[in-house]
């Protein structure tokens, strides 16, 4: 796994072989998505936004956590989420993971404001979202904005 650090951000690039990454070439689901978010995001009681970083293939080029937050809240701008997209070769599209230490995965209207600005940077940047999923840890079940019809802005 190649470490980048540009101007305080870091990420990770998943193009060597990664045990946990390396299975998954393709994120083509949403449960998918789900699974990889539980291994990427630490269980400490804090809200965590990922952005996995999507070839033209939408396989997993790199992971990046645009921000940490407190238990139930988490400042997210567009420049931390599309930053790094904006600086790696081969970046066309984006999904956004992030937690809710509550346990509770429904989408807060935070939530889906927030998406619909990133859907619209996104779009300004030329970089699909394809969708943004919810998690929590210990939990199965997951929200998908994209099977909920919610990547609509």
């Amino acid at each position: 796994m190649t470490y980048y650090r540009i101007n305080q951000v870091s990420f990770t690039v998943a193009r060597e072989a990664v045990p946990s990454i390396k299975s998954r070439k393709r994120i083509d689901t949403p449960a998918a998505v789900a699974e990889l978010a539980r291994e990427l995001i630490p269980d400490d009681a804090r809200e965590h936004f990922l952005v996995l970083l999507l070839d033209a293939k939408d396989r997993l080029v790199a992971t990046h956590e645009a921000s940490v937050g407190t238990l139930n809240a988490s400042l997210v701008h567009p420049r931390e989420v599309f930053g790094p997209a904006l600086r790696l070769l081969g970046v066309s599209s984006v999904i956004l993971i992030h937690n809710h230490p509550s346990g509770d995965v429904e989408p807060s209207r935070e939530d889906i404001r927030l998406t619909k600005q990133l859907i619209e940077a996104g779009r300004l940047l030329d970089i699909r979202v394809h969708d943004h999923v919810i998690v929590a840890h210990g939990e199965a079940a997951f929200a998908s904005f994209s099977e909920r019809g919610l990547m609509e802005s």
